[in-house]
């Protein structure tokens, strides 16, 4: 082996900056300058410690350099799960963008329990993290509140907050229900089921007001019977679609309004032998990879989720540098995607 004695001592044992400046041959604050990210060091000397420190297995103590009073250059990002392809698709972009501005990602997942949100939401904000990126669908006031008061940075990602305190990045989801209700109108169709996302969300009370303002401007009466509930989730897009097919005048499309739902929707129609789009029009909502996989390919909305991830963390790096600047609020377009899920009613 070509370790000396004293380099295989150091790798057993925690490596510390200082050792990283005594193998590099420089100082100790022109090895802190350099692992700390600062540009004015000469590329001499940055050559050599970048060098010292892979040698020795040098790992940046994230915790000791906040505690210290810079920058982790690590953001926290709150989500729900991974089990879905909205979030990857929104994290991906996040973490894409990150990458590029030099930052790390530490991810923390709630799995819906509100209590874990409340944990991390406290942790992220005393901790490691130079700010916060929260994609869980609901954030309480009172965390919102705890965030402001420390003038901890945060952004909201694909949610609105009632006091436009917070810098928040949304979609034109009002327009995208319209957009959605009105391609299936201009078909042909005039009996429209719709299934609902979680209606404590303003993103699904926006889907269900824009399908209500098609309906109205074509002069297509409301029939509320054709209105189901759902959360987003693939299993009530399978039990919406089972109910309103079920229904005695069951309705020639449905518009869920987000693709897991339109999924599910699609399984119900196959069991109870309906052909897509030929017995039944469906389309959902997000544009998520999966919705050309699936068969018929399916028609929606898209929205700019990998846009919505880089955008945020454009909004927080500039609120990170910029703390005393106002909440700013961005909402991006929406617009549709024409595939196999949707044709004009049998007559």
């Amino acid at each position: 082996m070509n370790d000396s004695p004293n380099r295989s001592r150091k790798k057993s044992q925690a490596v510390t900056i200082i050792d990283v400046a005594r193998e590099s041959g420089v100082s100790y604050a022109t090895v802190s300058r350099v692992l700390s990210g600062f540009e004015h060091v000469s590329d001499d000397a940055r050559e050599k410690v970048l060098a010292a420190a892979g040698r020795l297995g040098y790992v940046v103590n994230v915790q000791a350099r906040s505690l210290a009073g810079g920058r982790s250059k690590v953001v926290g990002v709150l989500v729900p799960a991974l089990d879905n392809g909205y979030i990857l698709e929104v994290t991906r972009g996040i973490d894409e963008e990150l990458n590029n501005e030099g930052y790390s990602l530490m991810l923390y997942t709630t799995h819906q329990q509100g209590g874990k949100e409340s944990q991390f939401v406290n942790a992220i904000a005393n901790g490691l993290c130079d700010g916060l990126l929260l994609v869980v669908p609901v954030v309480p006031a009172s965390y919102l509140e705890v965030l402001q008061k420390r003038k901890f940075p945060f952004v909201l990602v694909d949610q609105a907050d009632p006091t436009n305190n917070s810098s928040t990045v949304y979609a034109t989801n009002w327009q995208g229900g319209y957009d959605a209700t009105t391609h299936l109108i201009e078909l042909g169709h005039r009996h429209i089921g719709l299934i609902t996302g979680r209606m404590d969300l303003t993103s699904a009370v926006d889907r269900l007001d824009g399908y209500k303002s098609a309906l109205t401007d074509h002069k297509i009466p409301l029939d509320e019977t054709l209105i189901v509930p759902g959360d987003f989730f693939q299993p009530t897009g399978y039990t919406g679609g089972h109910y309103l097919l079920a229904l005695p005048k069951p309705p020639t499309a449905i518009f869920a309004s987000n693709d897991l739902m339109a999924f599910g929707t699609l399984q119900a129609a196959g069991e109870r032998g309906m052909r897509v789009p030929d017995d039944l029009s469906i389309i959902g909502f997000d544009d998520i990879t999966h919705a050309t996989m699936v068969h018929p390919r399916l028609t929606t909305i898209h929205q700019p989720l990998d846009q919505m991830g880089r955008v945020s963390v454009r909004m927080l790096l500039d609120q990170i540098e910029n703390p005393d600047k106002p909440p700013r609020h961005l909402t991006l377009g929406t617009r549709l995607v024409l595939r196999e899920s949707t044709a004009p009613p049998r007559m």
